[in-house]
């Protein structure tokens, strides 16, 4: 497998129409759920994307520390026997959180308060869940646009050169 095919299977790449795709399923869990955003978010910590209120919260720092979430539930899953937990909750006086995993590399983050129940949160989050895991599915199997600018093999050994003759290396 050559280095380019490692990266992919690593990352996905989104495309605007993926995002588009994918905030389109966001839009109706929420108007649906009554919950107040919904973030998807790669297991690395990186915002895929949201939707919904998210008002002065800071989503770097939440989507990092839902990846952490994760990766210590996990752990505390395997000390248990368990392969990983898929959901955890959180619940606070004023707002509560949902962390589904979606897919293998992906987390759904839902935040949402009194203006809804868990068990509508949950019964939501669920298909939603699995309706972009399809979707993601499908775009981790997409082939690369033959159209795609190609880099010529000499382009490294040209850019090396530049940079020396530049830099008087």
């Amino acid at each position: 497998m050559n280095q380019d095919e490692q990266i992919r299977r690593q990352r996905l790449v989104f495309y605007q129409n993926d995002i588009d795709r994918l905030d389109k399923l966001l839009d109706e869990f929420l108007r649906l759920s009554k919950a107040k955003c919904a973030l998807l978010i790669d297991k690395d910590g990186h915002m895929i994307t949201r939707k919904g209120f998210t008002g002065t919260f800071d989503m770097d720092t939440i989507s990092a520390l839902v990846a952490g979430s994760f990766a210590a539930t996990k752990e505390m899953a395997r000390l248990l026997g368990e392969e990983e937990f898929s959901v955890l909750f959180h619940q606070g006086v004023k707002d509560n959180i949902q962390l589904s995993l979606v897919g293998e590399r992906t987390l759904l983050s839902i935040i949402f308060d009194d203006r809804t129940t868990v068990g509508m949160v949950r019964l939501y989050a669920n298909e939603l869940a699995n309706k972009l895991a399809g979707v993601l599915k499908d775009l981790s199997q997409r082939q690369k646009p033959e159209s795609a600018p190609q880099i010529d093999k000499g382009f490294g050994e040209a850019a090396k050169t530049n940079l020396d003759d530049v830099f008087g290396s």
